[in-house]
């Protein structure tokens, strides 16, 4: 089959696309031919060797796919074969056209759901939907969103407002911008801009998903007794706040959003509201899995909105 390897660390170009070998469904798993990958901001940390975790190479990246099983191996449910599925891969092994995964692990998708709209609501749904449930996001917050145009802030723009949230949404340039507000964000803020905290309030919530100056400063227009939710680091370091920070200040940080049993019911929740209509992704752009380092570079250079594909 065709993949692309991570074969050592570096810009964009070190990911190449090549012939794998097919994985076979194994006991209690089913094979996927992959329709979709998921690509998230972390996975281009992971490829330059600055992200949070740093794997043993060569590796096929990838973690989020979307598809349809093809094979089911002892043990595992027959009646999968032929099912449209959503699955993580366990961290590796997504841009490519077959997984092999844990029966446990996949998520039927809606028959109202587009499989590329399900992809793109798997990891980036159950992020927003558990940041909003740890959050306690309610009617008459006053909630301050940053990367807002991007797949987890644009999916956190909706919840919040569907929480009965005022919300702020925070983003770099013009398109952007135009993008929160389509949404449905009351307001929109460029963090480009070296006064972009100046007259835009106070805050019961922060999300923070860029970290560093951005998230420090997010952090200083929380209210006391306000929630910030540190998810990220988009911007390459950690919002410099401390939990002694926080605590002098009356503020609640939220660096966790449950464990396995509540990140399957996140993933459920968020997979039925877009089945519904009510939680819609924005697929702001689609590479071919051959093109991976090209999307990967898009990325980096901020250039692109919403969440960002590989067709297999």
């Amino acid at each position: 089959m065709r993949a692309v390897w991570l074969r050592e660390f570096g810009g964009p170009d070190v990911l190449v696309p090549g012939d794998a070998p097919d994985p076979v469904a194994g006991p209690g798993q089913v094979l996927v031919e992959v329709a979709f990958a998921n690509i998230t901001f972390v996975e281009t940390q992971v490829r330059a060797g600055t992200g949070p975790f740093r794997p043993m190479l060569p590796i096929v990246p990838g973690n989020g796919v979307g598809g349809v099983i093809s094979a089911v191996g002892p043990g595992a449910d027959p009646g999968l074969a032929g099912q449209r599925v959503v699955t993580s891969t366990g961290g590796s092994g997504g841009y490519a056209q077959r997984v092999a995964v844990d029966a446990a692990a996949v998520f039927p998708v809606p028959d109202a759901l587009a499989l590329d709209a399900a992809v793109a609501v798997l990891a980036d749904g159950r992020t927003a939907t558990g940041l909003v449930h740890a959050t306690r996001v309610g009617p008459g917050d006053r909630v301050l969103i940053e990367a807002a145009a991007g797949g987890v802030g644009s999916l956190l723009v909706q919840l919040a407002k569907t929480a009965g949230a005022s919300v702020v949404g925070a983003a770099g340039g013009p398109a952007k911008l135009a993008q929160v507000r389509e949404l449905g964000a009351d307001s929109a803020v460029d963090y480009r801009t070296p006064d972009w905290t100046s007259g835009i309030g106070e805050f019961d919530v922060v999300f923070d998903g860029v970290g560093g100056p951005i998230g420090t400063a997010a952090f200083g227009l929380l209210r006391s007794g306000g929630r910030m939710a540190v998810y990220g680091l988009a911007g390459g370091a950690w919002a410099e706040v401390s939990e002694e920070d926080a605590a002098a200040r009356g503020v609640s940080l939220v660096r966790s959003i449950g464990g396995p049993e509540e990140m399957r019911a996140f993933t459920e929740s968020a997979l039925a509201e877009a089945a519904a209509g009510r939680l819609v992704p924005v697929i702001g752009q689609r590479y071919p899995l051959e093109k991976a380092s090209d999307a990967h570079a898009a990325i980096e250079s901020r250039a692109t909105v919403g969440k960002t594909l590989l067709v297999a």
